[in-house]
């Protein structure tokens, strides 16, 4: 299935929030959440190529956008790129309410200890994709990702009760 540029970033456009769930997800540094988002639009565009449409554009998207963030998180060191992106690529960012971001940014918080497979699979989770979509994402089998699933919930709920009381 063959997009234009158009039809790309009317997608991009459609689910970038996918993007920046991801991004926050991994980065709690805004400088280091936009180098991720940025990256993950060029994986993007660089592999629109190899979406055939037997799934949605966004199950699509979600997976290249969580293989980029893992790889990049793991990245020592950031190379930029010679490939050049569309300038008129541009990614609003989501509103909030204060109370809102507040809860927000204190579930991000306890996000951010979680582990890279732990941090993907509760973004997949809260997202809600089904078990079975989660275990084909990731490579896992579905029992597997229900095992893991609910250790990283009990985990992060523990984060959060730590990080309420100030321990």
């Amino acid at each position: 299935m063959e997009l234009t540029e158009q039809e790309f970033l009317n997608k991009i456009t459609i689910h970038k929030g996918i993007i920046h769930k991801v991004s926050r997800i991994y980065f709690e540094d805004a400088a280091d959440r936009e180098d991720l988002v940025q990256e993950i639009i060029l994986q993007l565009w660089k592999s629109v190529k190899s979406f055939n449409g037997k799934s949605q554009f966004s199950s699509w998207m979600y997976r290249v956008a969580l293989n980029t963030a893992i790889v990049f998180f793991k990245k020592e060191k950031r190379k930029p790129d010679n490939y050049k992106m569309p300038e008129h690529v541009q990614l609003a960012q989501e509103d909030y309410s204060d109370e809102k971001e507040q809860q927000l940014k204190a579930f991000y918080k306890a996000v951010h200890e979680l582990n890279k497979i732990e941090k993907a699979l509760i973004f997949q989770f809260i997202e809600g994709f089904s078990g079975e979509e989660i275990a084909k994402n990731l490579g896992m089998s579905p029992v597997n990702v229900r095992v893991k699933l609910n250790r990283t919930k009990k985990k992060l709920k523990e984060i959060i009760k730590k990080q309420s009381h100030g321990f």
